[in-house]
């Protein structure tokens, strides 16, 4: 009675402090109501070309966003299923990545992991547990024991959703993007039968020329579980989204802006009764980019030609089975990458769309054959080997060998050419692409110094590209023994000719060729020119050109490698560049592959007298090192000339 006594008497002073001494100030509390802060999404930056057209931007988009402040909670399924049949109604989707069938009986869909994240969340369910468990736990865990199938895997969709993302009452959770200007006019017209339901203004990554560089420019995305655990949470939520591949995933930081704050309040009753801005949202910054968004589309439309007219008019063996290829464009003296094709391609803009059919596509068009494919570079090595005879002193300009057709140093191993061009010097011996000549230069070389010119060249070295790629590697001992083969002296020669373990990709052939037309001198290839405001007015940094090599290549060198590759253009591709008004100087390749279809190599570099790019074109199972040639012809036609009639890029950039 006595401990009764003192609880019921501290319970009735305690009530008359809250009621009587103190009523007036916990009244005023009620009545104030409550605030939350929310995130306001930056802008993107944008991605433009060399003269400031958009490549990748944003367009202002409506969503539908829940708060959990004001959706009352025993109502939130009856609401998701209310929104979903909107949705349905007017054609538009929601966000889900449920991995459950739509309809029963329900199995599990998409892949491994994104099944193990849910029997992960559902109270740690066994890796063995069926897809029936899953939907059992789901019920329980959202309280969707009444519902019928199709309408339990409608809400529970959308409740997994938004428990994945971290909804609660500081992270609104975004139920459906860019939805259309009629379903946005719906929901706000009927706001009072979808409480905590509103509708909100965020961005959309959009593509205006969605087919120009896909490959280079990248996408944004989701950010996925796994990727979430290594970002920093204060800059990053996990509904955001983020650069998955390209300049988009390189340059992340700079064209990620920082995101602003609200503070939102709301009366006792839950109405919002004022809004302030904490912090204003900053925009992303502007990545300019080398490319040159007209020679960028005139590459990958003469690549794309090219191969196509192979497989049309080419005969069985002879290129009729092009599959892909690349097209790298550089501007000499400074590395910009003026152009960086790859084909088959595919489109940003519709990209979502098209995803399933492009995993199904022949020859792989999400592959960036420029960056990451890596190709033997059969005869276009050859001026590695000539380079490095030269500054050795292992010939001149005059030093001739007999080509019989087949070479016959070693009594065991007498690789061949494909014809006996008898006696030739260097000139003669680029411009036939004569096997005999350089394989007797090579031996004598040795493969140590070849690897070292070929190193001066940056091929089998990272070019200074901002974006991933392979880079491939020079044949060598080493490399032989890493993949179980062992090195023979045989070896030695056929590095001479670009065959034997010799790989590089297509940015690595173009700055080699820009390289020869920079007497020796190499830099850094590039696709970033600079790092823009988001608004243009300041420049926050610039790309410098950087020497990365420079073997000090003397004059009567360049000029001897200058005239070989000049006589290649009429002895290899005399055809092609046949009546065209500037003077060009290149090399051809028909490497080998393990397969019986050999790669079409070139790479040249205009004017001969006086270079200002360089190009380089790869055709896979292109058959000969000329059939490229054509593709090369139609860029310098566009740059010097600006195609038919048209002025030339030169012109265009003097002018503004």
């Amino acid at each position: 009675m006595i401990l009764v006594t003192v609880i019921a008497v501290g319970c009735f002073i305690r009530l008359m402090s809250m009621q009587v001494v103190n009523g007036e100030a916990y009244q005023e509390l009620i009545d104030q109501g409550y605030s939350t802060t929310y995130s306001v999404t930056a802008a993107r930056g944008e991605i433009v070309d060399r003269y400031g057209r958009t490549l990748a931007a944003n367009r202002v988009s409506h969503n539908i966003s829940f708060d959990k402040n004001t959706m009352p909670s025993d109502e939130t399924n009856a609401i998701i299923l209310d929104l979903c049949g909107i949705l349905s109604d007017a054609g538009e989707e929601w966000n889900d990545s449920l991995p459950l069938s739509e309809t029963a009986p329900f199995s599990f869909t998409g892949s491994d992991s994104s099944v193990s994240r849910l029997k992960k969340m559902l109270d740690q369910l066994p890796e063995f547990a069926t897809a029936d468990d899953a939907v059992y736990w789901l019920r329980e865990r959202y309280d969707l024991q009444e519902y019928s199938d199709a309408d339990f895997r409608i809400v529970a969709g959308v409740r997994y959703e938004m428990e994945r993302q971290g909804y609660n009452a500081n992270t609104p959770y975004t139920f459906a993007e860019d939805i259309s200007e009629a379903t946005m006019t719906y929901i706000s017209e009927h706001n009072y039968q979808l409480p905590g339901v509103s509708i909100t203004e965020g961005y959309e990554r959009e593509y205006p020329a969605g087919d120009v560089a896909p490959h280079l420019i990248g996408l944004v995305g989701p950010i996925f579980e796994e990727e979430y655990e290594e970002l920093d949470h204060s800059v990053y939520g996990m509904n955001d989204e983020i650069g998955k591949s390209g300049i988009e995933s390189a340059f992340e930081d700079e064209l990620r802006g920082k995101d602003g704050t609200v503070k939102v309040s709301y009366d006792s009753d839950g109405n919002v009764v004022g809004e302030e801005t904490v912090e204003e949202p900053l925009p992303g910054d502007t990545v300019v980019l080398t490319l040159d968004m007209d020679l960028q589309r005139v590459a990958q439309q003469a690549l794309e030609k090219q191969i196509l007219n192979l497989r049309a008019t080419a005969e069985a063996g002879k290129g009729k089975e092009s599959e892909g290829g690349a097209c790298v464009v550089i501007q000499v003296g400074t590395g910009d990458i003026l152009a960086c094709a790859t084909y088959p391609s595919f489109n940003l803009f519709t990209y979502n769309q098209d995803y399933n059919t492009l995993l199904e596509t022949a020859y792989h068009p999400l592959f960036n054959r420029a960056t990451e494919g890596v190709y033997a570079a059969g005869s276009t090595f050859k001026p590695v080997v000539a380079t490095g005879g030269l500054m050795e002193g292992i010939i001149t300009a005059t030093t001739q060998f007999v080509c019989t057709g087949r070479y016959t140093y070693y009594s065991d191993y007498q690789p061949t050419c494909l014809r006996a061009h008898g006696a030739v010097n260097v000139i003669s011996a680029l411009g036939y692409s004569c096997n005999c000549f350089f394989y007797e230069v090579g031996r004598q070389l040795g493969i140590d110094n070849i690897r070292q010119y070929a190193y001066y060249y940056g091929l089998g070295e990272p070019t200074g590209i901002e974006i991933a790629e392979n880079i491939g590697q020079v044949s060598s001992p080493e490399y032989a023994n890493s993949v179980g083969d062992s090195w023979q002296a045989g070896d030695v020669l056929q590095t001479s000719i670009g065959q034997s373990y010799n790989q590089f990709n297509p940015v690595q052939f173009a700055n080699y060729a820009a390289t020869i037309a920079n007497h020796g001198v190499r830099v850094n290839a590039h696709l970033v020119k600079s790092i823009d405001s988001y608004d243009f007015s300041d420049v926050i940094s610039e790309t410098q050109t950087v020497v990365l090599s420079d073997m000090q290549m003397t004059d009567y060198t360049y000029d001897t490698v200058l005239a070989g590759m000049e006589q290649s253009s009429v002895d290899s591709s005399g055809f092609v560049w046949s009546g065209f008004d500037i003077p060009v100087a290149s090399k051809t390749g028909t490497p080998q592959t393990n397969t019986e279809h050999c790669t079409s190599t070139f790479i040249c570099f205009a004017p001969a007298d006086d270079p200002q790019i360089a190009v380089a074109v790869i055709i896979e199972k292109g058959w000969h090192g000329y059939t490229a040639a054509p593709v090369a012809k139609e860029i310098f036609q566009y740059y010097f000339h600006g195609g038919d009639g048209g002025t030339s890029a030169v012109e265009d950039a003097l002018l503004g």
